[in-house]
């Protein structure tokens, strides 16, 4: 039965986190906080952890929980929190058992134990330290129905109807992902030695593994990753749909803050093992915020004169370029590298205008159009893609 209690906001309270609605704010109480030598310290740690080896990743997150550190470095992640939390208890319902993967220092998997008090919740993470900090915490809020284990697999197989994992699956957030057949496609090809590479660069395969084989058969998947990115998502999807998991809802596009910055992670995906006939993987692009090139209303003096007549920097920019009439190619070229990515740029008339367009084959979009006067700043945009490009 679940209990009345579900102020998430004074849970993260009770962790010492707060909610800054500016960087300059954020920072200066960081610097009052934390000592110089904290600062080194954390600063190391970050660069250390982008190399994204497990030891390096581990020992970031040992630091992350120590009594000085973790308030603030997570305060930056007070949104994430408030938007997270919610939708994921939302999935969880009646749940006997919860397994919550890559628990960190136990920040939510506390919320969710606050909200099933019926529900036995296990956090699992291969941090020490983080582990430790969850368990004083758990213990700090009298929980009795929740527990912390350190490890990263070995879980105990068809145990948990409900399985979480927010921000512990892909580990990698430098990798780029799979890129696309072509630049002027957002198709993948399935190649099997591809997604293999991929869930083993990012360490996706044997974690995903595990959290299936800890699934009971009717049990549900909740899974939310760095992976909004095309290039990102589609091999997750396929490392998903390999494992037989099928979509139990539509995937949910979310976006938070980070103080002053918006994150646009996910989607958030609940499956299980049954098939679901009505859902099936996509595998295009979301729909954007980029409108449609309308040559009617993309006419000098429509604008600011420093505001190109139309921008579009999002995946529907390449429908907008395809469908411009009497198109005339000025210039173009296409850089392809070993591995298989590529950079095409080109200037060229249309509708009385000049264009720039801009495709890769990791899903960047762009397409910028001006009146013939001022073709000369694509010219020199044009110059810093392909300087940038070499």
């Amino acid at each position: 039965m679940r209990e009345s209690w579900n102020d998430l906001e004074a849970h993260l309270a009770e962790w010492g986190l707060r909610r800054f609605s500016s960087d300059d704010a954020y920072f200066a109480w960081q610097r009052q906080t934390l000592s110089a030598d904290d600062l080194a310290a954390l600063h190391a740690e970050v660069e250390k952890k982008r190399q994204g080896t497990t030891e390096h990743e581990t020992a970031f997150y040992d630091l992350t929980a120590t009594p000085q550190i973790l308030p603030v470095l997570y305060s930056q992640r007070y949104d994430y929190y408030r938007v997270i939390g919610p939708l994921v208890a939302a999935e969880l319902g009646d749940a006997a058992a919860i397994l919550d993967f890559g628990c960190g220092p136990g920040i939510l998997t506390t919320y969710y134990a606050r909200r099933f008090p019926s529900a036995r919740v296990t956090g699992v993470d291969r941090s020490p330290a983080c582990i430790r900090e969850a368990r004083r915490k758990a213990d700090a809020l009298r929980l009795k129905n929740v527990q912390f284990v350190c490890l990263d697999r070995d879980i105990e197989p068809k145990t948990y109807d409900r399985v979480v994992a927010t921000h512990a699956l892909v580990q990698s957030e430098q990798d780029p992902g799979l890129p696309s057949r072509h630049w002027s496609t957002f198709e993948r090809a399935h190649d099997a030695a591809a997604q293999s590479a991929f869930e083993r660069r990012t360490g996706l395969g044997p974690r995903l593994d595990q959290l299936v084989s800890a699934m009971t058969p009717e049990g549900r998947l909740i899974v939310f990753e760095k992976t909004r990115q095309l290039a990102r998502r589609i091999p997750l999807q396929r490392a998903l749909a390999g494992r037989a998991l099928r979509l139990y809802g539509p995937p949910q596009a979310v976006r938070y803050a980070l103080v002053e910055e918006i994150a646009d992670d996910g989607p958030l995906f609940v499956l299980g093992h049954e098939r679901n006939p009505g859902l099936t993987w996509d595998e295009g692009p979301e729909p954007d915020e980029g409108r449609p090139f309308d040559g009617h209303k993309a006419q000098p003096g429509s604008v600011a004169e420093d505001m190109p007549l139309y921008e579009n920097h999002w995946p529907s920019a390449q429908q907008a370029w395809e469908q411009l009439r009497g198109k005339t190619v000025m210039r173009q070229d296409t850089a392809e590298e070993a591995d298989g990515r590529q950079l095409h740029i080109e200037l060229g008339s249309a509708e009385g205008l000049r264009y720039l367009y801009c495709a890769n084959t990791f899903d960047q979009r762009q397409l910028v159009m001006v009146e013939p006067a001022r073709v000369g700043i694509l010219h020199t945009y044009y110059q810093e893609i392909i300087q940038g490009s070499a």
